[in-house]
């Protein structure tokens, strides 16, 4: 058997205590499947004395996770610590410079320094992977980068935030508001501690733009994905919604188009009986679209101890099998600058606004919409209050656009009382 492979793990939280636990449970399994044992040879964490499941007396300790990253008994660097910048950076970047190979669980990252991270370690010969980093438990990297890499990839789509379609299928199940189901989210731990990076997209967002550059062969582009959270889905919207037999998802889209790359993260309408349609809880979901293999669906746990563990020991077989590939599927100096572009696909739209009980108000929406080019499919009208009725519009396909051009003009007709609402609805 060869030499063992050696790990420095740090970040003790969470998914660094469950890669803890799998190295320590399945050694042997292990052993049998790459060929060589996995050890474990030093850890860092923020705190030394912290009562963990775990028992880590048999590895060596750092304070300091870059002198971790630069051990002579380390072949394989483990960041688990989380972070854009600061140790998280520094450590990976020392690990690199000192001949390691890395894994990370670090969307965030990796969608700010990917690329120039990539090209270092390939310039070295080494390698970083982060399966863990995208959908949890869910190996999407390795089958972009390995199991479709026959195939021109046409889209990728997904939902890719477990906490947004928590707050959104428990409003749906439970009949509650927004604000309602956020704050039974920040009470059961589901939020990070900026919650924004959840319900505001930006979460996703990382993960989508991670998943573009492996896809499309073009540099991480964080920057340029439109993100639109989940903070202004009312319970109304998602009732109205459900009426005419669709959910709404926190969807992340990425698609090569002769205009540029487009990247959108946004709430949108998706068919009730497709399988996004049918995703609950905090499941994740991603759509891989091949112009050989077709639509294929992957499905799983977002997050967790055991899941995540599950994609970092992944990566880590790999590196113990001698699998080396390049971080996003090609060599990082072969890929191409993205031009962004921003959505212009024509697609139905949902439309829900508030009109005053006037006679002929609905007449000068419809007149308003069909001046901007916008064709009504459905419409319905639910119950008055005082002085206004919800209206309800599906839209045959249109561009954003027209969309927008036809809301900022809504205004002027003296008939609508709250700002108006427009999901895409997307076809899957």
């Amino acid at each position: 058997m060869s030499n063992p492979l050696r790990l420095g793990i740090a970040g003790l939280g969470t998914v660094g205590i469950g890669t803890v636990k799998i190295v320590q449970n399945h050694a042997e399994l292990l052993a049998r499947r790459t060929g060589r044992a996995i050890s474990i040879s030093a850890v860092s964490a923020r705190s030394r004395t912290k009562n963990r499941d775990a028992d880590l007396s048999a590895y060596g300790w750092e304070d300091d996770p870059v002198a971790l990253a630069k051990r002579e008994d380390v072949d394989v660097f483990v960041e688990l610590m989380g972070g854009e910048n600061g140790v998280a950076k520094a450590s990976i970047e020392a690990a690199i410079a000192a001949d390691k190979d890395v894994v990370t669980a670090n969307k965030a990252l990796l969608a700010v320094h990917g690329q120039e991270l990539a090209v270092a370690a390939e310039a070295k010969g080494r390698v970083i992977r982060f399966e863990a980093a995208v959908a949890g438990g869910i190996p999407v990297v390795k089958a972009l980068t390995e199991g479709l890499a026959g195939n021109e990839i046409r889209r990728v789509m997904g939902v890719m935030n477990g906490t947004c379609n928590y707050i959104l299928t428990r409003m749906e199940n439970a009949g509650l508001a927004y604000a309602e189901v956020f704050e039974e989210a920040r009470q059961l731990g589901y939020l990070e501690a900026d919650p924004n990076l959840d319900v505001g997209g930006i979460d996703a967002g990382h993960k989508l733009s991670l998943l573009a550059s492996i896809a499309f062969g073009t540099k991480v582009s964080f920057d340029a994905v439109e993100l639109e959270g989940i903070g202004r889905i009312s319970i109304d919207d998602i009732r109205r919604a459900a009426d005419m037999d669709f959910r709404i998802k926190l969807l992340g889209v990425a698609q090569m188009t002769g205009r540029g790359l487009e990247q959108r993260m946004s709430p949108c309408l998706v068919p009730a009986d497709s399988p996004l349609g049918q995703l609950q809880g905090g499941t994740n979901m991603v759509v891989l679209e091949g112009d050989s293999v077709g639509q294929i669906v992957l499905r799983g746990p977002g997050a967790g101890e055991g899941p995540t563990a599950s994609a970092v020991m992944a990566d880590i077989v790999e590196i113990a099998r001698g699998c080396r590939v390049s971080t996003f599927g090609q060599p990082a100096t072969s890929l191409a600058d993205p031009v962004p572009a921003k959505a212009t696909a024509p697609a139905p739209y949902y439309l829900r606004m508030e009109l005053s009980d006037k006679p002929g108000a609905l007449a000068k929406v419809a007149t308003i919409l069909g001046e901007e080019g916008v064709s009504i499919d459905r419409m319905r009208q639910y119950g008055h209050a005082d002085t206004s009725a919800p209206v309800l519009i599906v839209t045959h396909k249109t561009t954003r656009d027209a969309i927008d051009h036809a809301l900022k003009r809504l205004p002027a007709t003296g008939v609508v009382v709250t700002e108006p609402v427009a999901i895409r609805i997307e076809s899957v």
